[in-house]
């Protein structure tokens, strides 16, 4: 389970964020790729900007859901 405290400092203030669990895997930026992006640097994904549609959460809930080491969080701030 993603951990708050643990999000990379990238993600965009607001419910859905990455944290140090990410492996890289691809899974969340091809499912919403409005809303997650690649630190190219670093190797991870993170969360640029925060869902604004009922589209956009529907997909970042099924990024959630699908990311096999869970590492991405809907408890932010």
């Amino acid at each position: 389970m993603a951990d708050v405290e643990n999000k990379y400092p990238q993600n965009t203030t607001g419910k859905f964020y990455v944290d140090d669990q990410c492996i890289d895997c691809d899974l969340c930026r091809e499912t919403a790729p409005s809303n997650f992006t690649r630190d190219d640097d670093g190797g991870h994904s993170y969360v640029f900007k925060q869902p604004e549609s009922a589209e956009e959460i529907q997909l970042c809930e099924e990024a959630l859901a699908g990311c096999p080491v869970e590492a991405i969080g809907e408890d932010g701030e």
